[in-house]
């Protein structure tokens, strides 16, 4: 018996901690499967998950109710995290293109005090990924699945001058000397 409470008391406790990780929903669609009855109705839902410290990740869940769909976006987009550089002032520190499906993003950094000057899924994945002062533009598809993973991958690939200077085997002020 006191196990039970002791159990139930720890349950309660982790649902009261605010979680570090932000969740929003980029798309909900009614989707249908034709099976031998008729047709099966079911929610397809893509969401970004990220903390606004340098991480991000783009699920997407499928159910037959919205809500068990973001949940199961929630945990695929958990799944698929990935680190990313950011520089002192918030921004990427290099330009960058990324690919997915037929959507293309073009990711370049920017002075601080501009913001996130991009659209739809492209704004809502560099912001939760803690970028606060970025350039961005969508090219060929505007589907926000495809957006989304093609920022996901421009980020991806990102390197930090850390990183290039020691892929070079030379010291990082030397980058910037000429």
């Amino acid at each position: 018996m006191a196990e039970q409470r002791e159990r139930r008391r720890n349950k309660k406790n982790r649902e009261e901690q605010p979680s570090e990780w932000q969740e929003r929903v980029i798309q909900i669609r009614r989707v249908t499967k034709v099976v031998k009855g008729g047709k099966k109705l079911s929610f397809r839902a893509v969401v970004v998950v990220g903390n606004e410290r340098g991480q991000v990740g783009v699920g997407v869940g499928k159910a037959n109710d919205v809500i068990g769909a973001v949940r199961k976006g929630v945990v695929d987009g958990k799944k698929h995290l990935i680190d990313v550089p950011l520089t002192n002032g918030l921004s990427v520190p290099h330009p960058m293109r990324g690919a997915g499906g037929g959507a293309a993003v073009l990711v370049m950094p920017a002075a601080p005090g501009t913001g996130v000057i991009a659209g739809g899924a492209v704004r809502t994945v560099l912001e939760l990924a803690g970028v606060r002062n970025s350039l961005a533009k969508q090219l060929g598809s505007s589907n926000p699945l495809n957006n989304a993973r093609a920022t996901v991958d421009a980020l991806r690939r990102m390197r930090t001058f850390e990183q290039v200077a020691q892929d070079r085997d030379i010291d990082v002020r030397r980058l910037f000397s000429k």
